[in-house]
Formats: structure tokens, sequence, C-alpha cells
């Protein structure tokens, strides 16, 4: 369950949540840092004043040792004027102050110990009988066993120095602190405005449906790159949504013919059946067009919606031996060709891909040579290497269509009155490209036309089993 605090949190604009933390980190930083300066500084004085007073404290051990019932002579005004209170203390309990102090220290169990056990010299905080609080330190009389001299200080200016300190510290670390959140709401204001820039994008982009990029600043940075990426997702979308509007639009124009045609034949068929104006052998001419329409049709139809899937179909490439996809694409054709002549020549040769894909692929170049072969004429099939040719005898390719051969539902002039849906050659491209090779037209020697495809893989099973994985991976990526 998520608490009231958090949602609240994740409520605020990024912007806000980078300043805020920027601030509270630089306020703990000023926090642990003011902290520990201020104790090492109470530390260094209060070390400083205790290693005063020992030596001060040895120093009077010896006069004192001379006469400790009056503390070798020490007075109340030569000790305010050292601004000191001096005592001594005896193994058993018994305390000497200085004749005629007002106020006297309070000795506890640490100068006792001193004094009975001689060890080395003690230092504390304590209080004078009037309540001032004074630095106390012990150490053993020299000459006098069972004796400790005691001697303080007053911890007043040493508390006034050290409370001045806290102040300043307090005064600016709070600057600090609030000089580094302008500077880190200026921060993160810069660092986010790439942000804020894709924001705007992403939101005009649902409000309006353009897909127009952005402007990126120039730079390596990780916000600079994100952008970058946004922007060739963009264009990916528009190239993607263009080739779909004209899909669509190409798919219209195609479509509107045999519907046009199936209708018109339809409706003399209805109108026959209820006026008997038709013979009987043009009855049966029109229903062999409407077969060959819907022929035609249902060929269009699942060549559209091949091209259609695209990469939306997850691949599930797999080590194959290209000649077996070729043979099996020869055994479908030929039986649509049945006068003519297949001169297939196949050397070994793998690849990592689909055999679905590239069978059909194969199959649509085997189709194309067999429509334009002319009756009698022989299909050239050869896999060398890493290229298989297609090549007919018919009236080949005129060299201002060689570019767009491979186009959607491009026909050049000499095919328009030609049986077919114009997507044949456009699923061998797509299909090539989705396996990393490449496809090309051109004119074979004996006149027609000709197909080189390359594919990448070996010709050899232990030559494909070591390019196996960057195979698979430009599949699955292309």
């Amino acid at each position: 369950m998520v608490s009231p605090l958090r949602r609240k949190w994740r409520k605020l604009p990024l912007r806000s949540r980078v300043a805020y933390l920027t601030s509270v980190a630089v306020a703990l930083a000023v926090a642990v840092t003011s902290i520990a300066g201020y104790l090492t500084i109470r530390i260094s004085l209060y070390r400083a004043m205790d290693a005063e007073l020992t030596a001060i404290a040895d120093d009077l051990t010896v006069s004192v040792a001379r006469d400790i019932g009056r503390l070798g002579g020490l007075t109340e005004v030569g000790l305010r004027a050292g601004g000191m209170s001096v005592a001594a203390i005896r193994a058993d309990g018994e305390i000497y102050y200085v004749p005629d102090e007002g106020t006297h220290l309070i000795l506890g169990p640490k100068e006792l110990a001193v004094a009975r056990l001689q060890t080395e010299p003690s230092a504390r905080t304590g209080m004078t009988t009037d309540g001032e609080s004074y630095r106390i330190v012990a150490v053993p009389i020299r000459g006098l066993p069972s004796y400790a001299l005691v001697l303080g200080r007053p911890l007043q200016p040493t508390q006034d120095a050290l409370s001045s300190l806290w102040l300043v510290l307090i005064i600016f670390g709070g600057a600090g602190v609030i000089i580094s959140a302008a500077a880190g709401a200026a921060i993160a204001r810069s660092s986010l405005r790439p942000v804020r820039a894709l924001t705007r994008a992403v939101e005009r982009v649902t409000a309006t449906d353009e897909l127009k990029p952005i402007e990126v600043a120039s730079g390596k940075d990780e916000l600079t790159r994100l952008a970058e990426s946004f922007n060739r997702m963009l264009r990916s979308l528009a190239s993607s949504r263009e080739r779909q509007r004209q899909l669509i639009a190409d798919t219209g124009h195609e479509l509107r013919t045999p519907l046009t045609s199936l209708r018109t034949n339809i409706e003399l068929l209805v109108s026959d059946a209820e006026s008997g104006m038709l013979r009987p052998e043009d009855r049966e001419e029109i229903l062999h067009d409407v077969s060959a329409q819907l022929v035609e049709f249902t060929s269009l139809i699942g060549d559209l919606v091949q091209l259609a899937r695209e990469d939306r179909v997850k691949p599930a490439p797999e080590p194959i031996d290209f000649r077996d996809v070729v043979n099996a694409a020869l055994d479908r054709v030929r039986r649509r060709g049945p006068g003519l002549t297949f001169d297939v020549e196949l050397n070994p040769f793998y690849v990592i891909g689909e055999a679905d894909n590239l069978e059909r692929a194969v199959t649509n170049l085997l189709d194309n040579a067999v429509k334009w072969s002319p009756p009698g004429g022989t299909i050239r099939v050869q896999l060398e290497g890493d290229r298989l040719r297609v090549a007919d005898q018919g009236p080949g390719i005129a060299e201002e269509d060689l570019p767009y051969v491979f186009d959607r539902f491009y026909r050049s002039d000499t095919s328009r009155n030609t049986p077919g849906t114009g997507l044949g050659l456009s699923i061998v491209a797509q299909a090539v490209h989705r396996h990393g090779g490449s496809v090309t037209a051109g004119r074979s020697a004996q006149g027609g036309a000709e197909f080189t495809v390359r594919l990448p893989g070996s010709t050899t099973l232990e030559g494909l089993a070591s390019t196996a994985p960057r195979l698979t991976d430009q599949l699955r990526s292309s």
C-alpha cells in the first residue's frame, strides 16, 4: 500500500523533485559538515585547555608539596588573577582549599582515584559551589604520596566561543542551503529542458497527430541521445504511416477493378435468371470469367495480407538448407508451367531464416518467370555460393522499369493486361531484406528477365554455425 506522502511525492513535477532532492542532499551535507566541524573544534579546545591546566598543575605541585595545609601559600587574589581555582585531596578523602577562597571546586571520584592510585592525570567538566561550570584536572603531587592537586578553570569563555561558532555555522549553513536550493532549481530547469521538449512533443503528437521531430541541441549526454532516439522513432512512425496510407490507396485502386467486374457479371447472371436473355455459351463464359476473377481476387487478398504482416509476426529463425527451399518452390511451380523446361543447378548453401517466408519469395520469382516465358521456353535456376539466379526467355524488363519492379502494385505498360496482383515482387523484396539480403533485377543472357537474390549464409554447416548468432540477431532485429 502506497503511503499518502509517497503519493503526494509522485504527483510533484520532475523538476521540483530534482530541486527538492538537491536541496535535501546539500542540507544534509552542510549539517554533517557543521556538526563534525563543531565537535572537532570543541574537542581541540578542551584538549588544549586540559594540556595547559595539567602543565600548570605540574609546576604547582613542587610548592604545594612544601606546605600542603596552605597549598603552598596560594591566595584567593592570585587565583582570581589567573582565573583558576585550586584544591588538594588526600587518599582518605580529606580536601584542602586555599584559605579565604569564597567558592570551591566540587571534587569527585576521579580526583580521589588519582590521589589513591597516583595514576595519570584526569580531566573532566565539573562545577564549583556557586554552580559555575569549570574544567577540572587532577595530577599526583610529587613528593607527597596519597595526595593529588586539583586545578580548575571556568568554561564560560570557551562555551561563549563555541556558541558563537555554532551560530556562525547555522547562519552560513542556512545561507548555503538556500543558495544550493536556488542553484538546484536552476540546474533542474536547465538539465530537464530536453525532457520538457519531449513532453511537449508527445503532447503535440497526441493532440494533433503530427509526427514532427523536435529540435535537438548538440551534445552527447543521455538526454540528447534520448531526444535523438525519439526523433528516430517519430520518423519511423511517419514512414510507417506513409507506407500504410500508400498501401491503402493502392489497395483501393487495385480492388476497384475486379470488384466492378465481379459486380457487373453477377448482375448479368441475376438478370438472366429472371429474363433468360443469355445464351448458354454466354452464361458459361461469364461464369468462367467470374471464377477467374475470384481466383485473382483471392490471390490479391493473400498478397495483401502477406505484405501487411511485415514485422508484426515474431520471427522464428532456424538453420535451413536453401536447396530444400528452392526445390519445394520448383515442385509447386512446375505444375503451373507444364510446357516449360527448368534448367536447375543447385549447389550447397545454408542460411538462418524462416523456410516458409523464403519459399514464398522463391515461388514468386519462379511464378514471374513462368508468366513471362514463351511456350516451350527454358527457365534457368542457379544457386551458386550466396547467389540465387532465376532467368527466363521472355521479353525482359525495360530499362525505365527496372527501378520500380519491386514497388507495390507497379505494372509496366506491357504488363497491365496480364494476370497478377502486382505484389509478388514486393513480397520477394520484403522477405529477402527481412533476412538481411538483397535482390536485384536485370536482363539475362537469353534476353529475358533475370533476378538475383543474395543472402547471408555459408556453403557449409560448420561455417554457418560460426555466424548463426549474428545472423539470428540480425533477422530478429530486422
